[in-house]
């Protein structure tokens, strides 16, 4: 069987017109990283700049033998410190729950009440399959107007773009990581994900699940209320 290898440009006009063609490919895929970068630039801190806003966001992360990923664990960590700093009223936790043997959003939930976030105060999101599916649903089925975001700093940019794009007022607390494997990993992985997150926020494609509002988020609301009238 003859394998035929690519042709190389034998002419210097050729190797111009690869070189240029490379080149305009790289721009290209850059393009929505850099989108992510300008559009987020004014809409990052930490959880002191963090203003007082009504709910939190925690995007999941991956579960360790049922217990929350130490990435995770940072991210409900910041939660917990707005919640008992009075920066915010509720916690909506969001995250993948497709299996019956994999609870992110219950696991999140215990491990935030384990930490002083009454459960009152916690509203739970069984369909935040991927991060524009939770801000999609935040607002159409949670009523989530404006949110603090919380997740780690190579995520949290593209957090922060799609929430707005979903019609989410969104204030972006990225948490400190430990530069391992898992950081690098997903730091490369964001160059990927950006196309995708463009794509979304260009077309507004509706959440694998999306399914009747629920009421969890006002009636924890409501709850903050009375207690702190």
């Amino acid at each position: 069987m003859n394998i035929r290898r690519p042709r190389l440009p034998r002419t210097r006009a050729g190797w111009r017109r690869l070189v240029q063609g490379v080149m305009a490919g790289c721009v290209l895929g850059l393009l929505p990283a850099t989108w992510l970068f300008v559009s987020t630039a004014d809409r990052l801190g930490t959880t002191d700049d963090a203003p007082r806003t009504e709910v939190a966001v925690v995007f999941g992360a991956g579960l360790w033998a049922g217990e929350p990923s130490p990435y995770l664990a940072h991210r409900l960590d910041a939660a917990a410190e707005l919640y008992r700093e009075g920066r915010v009223k509720v916690v909506l936790v969001t995250g993948d729950n497709s299996r019956e043997d994999y609870d992110e959003p219950d696991a999140m939930r215990a491990y935030l009440t384990e930490h002083g976030v009454p459960d009152g105060r916690i509203v739970s999101d069984y369909a935040g399959f991927d991060t524009w599916d939770s801000c999609v649903r935040a607002k159409k089925i949670f009523g989530v107007d404006r949110a603090v975001l919380i997740s780690q700093g190579f995520h949290i940019r593209r957090a922060v773009a799609l929430c707005q794009a979903a019609g989410v007022e969104s204030y972006g607390v990225g948490v400190a990581a430990v530069h391992d494997v898992t950081w690098y990993y997903g730091g490369a992985r964001e160059i990927f994900a950006a196309g995708k997150a463009a794509l979304d926020a260009v077309f507004e494609p509706d959440p694998r699940f999306l399914g009747p509002k629920e009421p969890g988020v006002a009636r924890a609301l409501a709850t903050a209320e009375r207690a702190d009238g």
